[in-house]
């Protein structure tokens, strides 16, 4: 029987079908687009031996710059059921991979905590989201993540409005991250440096927006114990098709931009992560091809 979905911050009561539906545009049961190694998440993620990553289509968020809209939209992806869902990360498992990455899975949270059950999978499992999910979402997840690598995108909400249609985004992540460090705690390197516990936040970098970026910067710095979470901040901007409306993020970052937020990182002692320049290629998106399923 369909539900009113109440899953995301939306709340948008969605009757969530096989074809899909609601805010997220998926359908009750899991839909994933591409399940396989990857090398492109921070060496605490992937190590040498990658991360077994999980994408999954759909997406509660709006991104005007989204660089997998491929798949955040609906689009291409196979449905699994809860069984199939658990013996696929048993097979990712096995390649030997160094932890299981749950790309933007929020709205499929109920049938991924449930297939994450009573599962031992002998590496830690990674929650890799946008930071725009609910506390009450969340907890169900306890116990069965045990590294959250959340977005932090916005401050504001009226830069959350304009580029994500979601005004609500900066109080929203902020309860999330909270949450999820409640959770997991302090973070925990192995002996190899890749994280077995603990919170991740990434930041995005977009053009012109370095009071943004330093404003978020500022509260992992703040409201968190010194070197309790680990920031990863990005300059990976690559403009997309479609911006014809937003001409101000029609260019990549500045390197001047990045080398001042780098500095500001580093003066807040905040440990982690960044990226020159460069990094912003469209190489760096995979292809959502149905891999591994």
């Amino acid at each position: 029987m369909e539900k009113a979905c109440s899953i995301c911050p939306r709340n948008c009561s969605a009757l969530r079908g096989e074809n899909g539906g609601g805010y997220c545009m998926s359908p009750a049961l899991p839909r994933v687009a591409r399940a396989a190694p990857h090398y492109g998440e921070e060496p605490c993620i992937g190590g040498g031996r990658g991360t077994g990553a999980v994408f999954f289509t759909g997406c509660n968020l709006r991104c005007v710059f989204c660089q997998n809209r491929e798949i955040s939209r609906g689009g291409p992806g196979r449905t699994l059921t809860v069984p199939q869902l658990k013996e696929l990360f048993l097979r990712l498992r096995d390649r030997g991979v160094s932890s299981l990455d749950l790309v933007t899975g929020t709205h499929y949270t109920p049938w991924i905590a449930e297939a994450l059950s009573g599962l031992e999978l002998g590496i830690p499992v990674v929650w890799n989201s946008s930071g725009y999910e609910s506390v009450e979402s969340l907890r169900q997840l306890e116990g069965l993540v045990q590294v959250y690598m959340p977005d932090f995108k916005y401050w504001k909400g009226d830069i959350a409005r304009r580029y994500s249609a979601a005004e609500d985004y900066p109080a929203v992540a902020k309860a999330a991250i909270k949450e999820m460090y409640r959770q997991v705690g302090p973070y925990e390197l192995d002996g190899e440096g890749l994280m077995k516990r603990g919170v991740l936040i990434r930041h995005l970098i977009l053009p012109g927006q370095d009071m943004n970026a330093m404003d978020v910067m500022d509260f992992a710095a703040e409201k968190f114990p010194a070197g309790s979470v680990m920031f990863s901040l990005m300059s990976q901007y690559t403009p997309m098709p479609g911006l014809d409306k937003f001409p101000e993020l029609q260019s990549p970052i500045e390197p001047e931009l990045n080398e001042r937020l780098i500095s500001y990182m580093r003066r807040l002692g905040l440990e982690g992560y960044w990226q020159e320049t460069g990094s912003a290629t469209e190489e760096m998106i995979p292809d959502f091809d149905l891999t591994g399923l």
